[in-house]
This record gives structure tokens, sequence and C-alpha cells, in this order.
């Protein structure tokens, strides 16, 4: 069973949502307070879906969208006045109160979509892509401060935003430097 972080900062909410996912045997639950717990599990452990709510104990979803390894996805779940304030399109949102096979069925899709996009990041670039991706982050990393996840969505977003292959988008980093 995949693993799944639920995060928000009532107790009692995390629980209820954990209760939902596990006893569907739709996922197993980490549960965190805050933003830095997310980060934690979120990088030392394969998770590609987050749920949480508009803020956690310390900072917000957004801000926490950021530093997420590229293959998690965040599953907002918030009263509709507070997703109408959200302007990350990386986010995906669910309106309060959500039902029961609405949550399921969203999180079975989010896991999914990071199952393709895990296994199609690993098989699709050969070695030597791989190592301009890397050197690339590494110029980010040095030049910028990045953290390795910054300057891989950075890469990322750029490749995305010309139509141009991750590798591509490395190579051009990589000559301008």
């Amino acid at each position: 069973m995949e693993q799944v972080i639920v995060a928000f900062e009532s107790e009692k909410t995390c629980q209820r949502i954990k209760d939902i996912l596990e006893s569907s045997g739709t996922a197993s639950c980490l549960i965190c307070r805050s933003g830095d717990q997310v980060r934690r599990y979120a990088n030392k452990q394969h998770i590609t879906v987050v749920i949480c709510g508009y803020k956690l104990a310390d900072e917000t979803a957004e801000d926490v969208l950021g530093d997420l390894p590229p293959v998690c996805a965040m599953l907002l779940l918030a009263p509709q006045n507070r997703l109408d304030m959200v302007r990350n399109d990386d986010l995906f949102s669910l309106p309060t109160p959500v039902s029961r096979s609405e949550l399921i069925a969203s999180v079975r899709m989010l896991l999914q979509l990071g199952c393709r996009q895990e296994s199609g990041l690993q098989s699709r670039r050969n070695q030597e892509e791989r190592q301009q991706v890397q050197a690339a982050k590494e110029l980010l990393m040095e030049r910028y401060s990045l953290t390795e996840e910054q300057a891989h969505r950075f890469l990322q977003k750029k490749s995305m935003d010309t139509g141009m292959k991750l590798s591509q988008t490395a190579r051009l980093v990589l000559d301008e430097s």
C-alpha cells in the first residue's frame, strides 16, 4: 500500500482523513502538523501525495509545496474562500466539506499519476542526460543557494515553459554559465 502524508493543524482532522484512507485500502498515512515535518518525511521517504489544509502550524500549504520533490503532488482541502486565495497552479484542491468518495477517488488518482511520473522520470533519460541535469542542478544550487529540490523544480518549470526536454534545458543552463 502506498504511503501519503496527511497534514493539518487539527489532530482530529488528520485522524479522520487517515481513518478514511486506511479503512478503504487507499493508502497508509503519516500524520504531520507542520510544514517542516512534511518536508522531512517527503524528502526522506517515498511519498508522492501530501493531503493538507490551507495552513499548517508553521506556514501555508503553498509555502511547503515549493520544497517538495518533483513527483510529490499536494491535495489541498479547504473552504472555497481559502482556495480562492491560492495562486499556485501546481496545487490540486477540493473544497470542504468533501465526501468520502471524492477524497478517496482524488487520492487514488494522484497516487497513480505519481507512479507514472516517477517511472517516466527514471526510464527515459540516459546516463549522459542524467549527468547534465545533475550538473545543472549543482550549478544552480551553488550560484543561487537553492536546495536540490528547488533547483530541479526550476529546471522543470523552465523546461515546461519552453517546451523543451529537461536535459535540453539543463544543457542550456550549463552552456550559459
